[in-house]
């Protein structure tokens, strides 16, 4: 089996995450926080190790602005939701995941306003677009950083800077770039970031979160949920201090300690070398699939601009019908449609039609992309 859906969820594992959740389920099996015996005290641990390696990682000097959430949806969530009032002014672009799209329009309902830059059919994004839609009710800029649909990186230093200079909050929706693309909070201007756990910090699903910045003042940041957490048990007010604030509920602890190992497994190999991986896949892909008669493929020539995303068509065939042949006949996996992004598919032209969608990560190898071309050359000829 070839494995070409990473950007729905990573797979295979490194073999520590399974390793790490079982020693959980077998070992520790408590709630974090709760109680004062060793093993509440032993899963407290392994949480805030979680914590510690997502700001080794994501350059964050304290690891309490790590929320945990369920994935990145839930993150996206309390971010646009918490921050965002009737008045205020959202801008995103035509390139969002409905993980974007659909809090912002449910929000629009209630009387915020949302500013849609267009972007190239390539995905591209001109930051001198968006820097002119900026109001003096502009509260929040949205972007993911990589399509899931093309792969196309988005300016986020550059909108970061801007973002900055007009004193406008910026989310960055992280779900395809967290753990292959490496991500400074600092550097790259970003005051909240999204991520989910499960794709590219090779993560079990069910986990994710989002690293509150400095400038976010949190008693504007409304949570998304109010329960127990632990802490000031004495009081029926939710505490006002991170992270417990926005965590309520016993968490994911299993899921968290695998989580903790995929990003270990990360920052052991070095997002550098798994970046560089990745695009000489890509590279390799790209080539292969334009070579071939009839097939289409999406988004920017650049590998170096894009994640290891890659979209296509062939001429003359649904997606659909080429995702079945390719599971049924050469037992290749992939995603096929509109990859819950109608508007990145209105944006490049694919509308509703969708595309065939092949996404890579650390573990695929050269010898894989071979069997792949070598695919679609037959899938096309028997057209």
């Amino acid at each position: 089996m070839i494995y070409l859906d990473n950007a729905a969820t990573s797979y295979p594992k490194p073999k520590e995450v399974g390793q790490a959740m079982m020693y959980f389920l077998e070992k520790v099996g408590a709630t974090p926080g709760r109680s004062g015996h060793r093993l509440s005290i032993e899963a407290g641990r392994i949480l805030y190790q979680a914590r510690e390696s997502l700001a080794e990682l994501f350059n964050v000097d304290n690891p309490l602005r790590i929320i945990f959430t369920l994935n990145v949806t839930e993150a996206l969530n309390l971010a646009l939701k918490g921050l965002l009032r009737p008045g205020d002014q959202v801008i995103t672009s035509s390139m969002e995941h409905n993980s974007v799209m659909r809090p912002l329009r449910e929000l629009e309902k209630r009387g915020v306003e949302v500013k849609v830059i267009p972007c190239s059919s390539q995905g591209v994004l001109d930051p001198v677009d968006l820097e002119r839609a900026i109001r003096k009710n502009t509260r929040l800029i949205v972007l993911n950083h990589g399509s899931n649909v093309i792969g196309t990186l988005l300016p986020i230093i550059e909108v970061g800077k801007i973002a900055q200079k007009h004193n406008v909050l910026f989310l960055v929706d992280t779900a395809q770039t967290a753990g292959c693309y490496s991500l400074d909070i600092k550097k790259d201007n970003i005051d909240l970031l999204a991520f989910t756990g499960h794709k590219s910090l090779f993560g079990p699903p069910g986990t994710g979160g989002l690293v509150v910045g400095e400038r976010v003042d949190i008693k504007k940041l409304n949570p998304l949920k109010t329960g127990g957490t632990g802490s000031h048990s004495e009081s029926e007010e939710q505490p006002d201090f991170l992270p417990d604030i926005y965590e309520s509920g016993t968490p994911n602890t299993v899921g968290l300690a695998g989580l903790n190992e995929g990003v270990r497994f990360i920052l052991k190999e070095g997002i550098d070398k798994i970046r560089q991986h990745e695009l000489n896949l890509s590279q390799k892909l790209i080539a292969g699939l334009k070579e071939i008669p009839g097939v289409i493929v999406y988004g920017e020539e650049q590998v170096t601009d894009r994640v290891a995303v890659i979209s296509f068509n062939i001429k003359g065939q649904l997606s659909s019908e080429v995702g079945l042949r390719l599971d049924e006949k050469y037992d290749i996996m992939c995603r096929v449609g509109l990859h819950c992004s109608p508007a990145a598919h209105k944006t490049i032209g694919t509308f509703p039609r969708g595309t065939v969608r092949f996404s890579m990560s650390w573990f695929n190898t050269f010898e894989e992309v071979d069997q792949v071309i070598k695919a679609i050359r037959e899938i096309t000829k028997s057209a």
